[in-house]
């Protein structure tokens, strides 16, 4: 064989190990990301989670007190009523801060 020959084989050869490393190294960066996020994902999932069953359970202590001791008629009920208001809306943001995560998700996905 020619000597042009062989500089070419062992051309290519070093080319395709070269591309195989880097392939080896992207796929295992990826892997790695995809593993982070997966984790942390989970651990928000968790944390949101125990904060509704805290809330849940505040919430049962909340009508377990007022079928023992009925509130009084003096203006309690508005209280109550912005209350349940304001628990309505911090659950609407954070059902939009989870679908902004899962958007954010999906589009890096693609």
């Amino acid at each position: 064989m020619s000597k042009p020959v062989v500089d070419a084989f062992f051309v290519g050869r070093a080319l395709a190990e070269a591309l195989n490393a880097q392939l080896e190294k992207a796929l295992t960066n990826a892997l790695s990301e995809l593993g982070k996020f997966d984790a942390e994902q989970r651990e928000r999932l968790r944390a949101f989670s125990e904060e509704v069953m805290e809330r849940a359970n505040r919430e049962s202590g909340r009508t377990t007190e007022w079928t023992s001791s009925p509130p009084e008629s003096s203006g309690s009920g508005t209280t109550e009523t912005m209350d349940l208001q304001a628990t309505i809306d911090e659950l609407r943001a954070e059902i939009a801060q989870v679908r902004s995560q899962l958007q954010l998700y999906r589009s890096r996905s693609m």
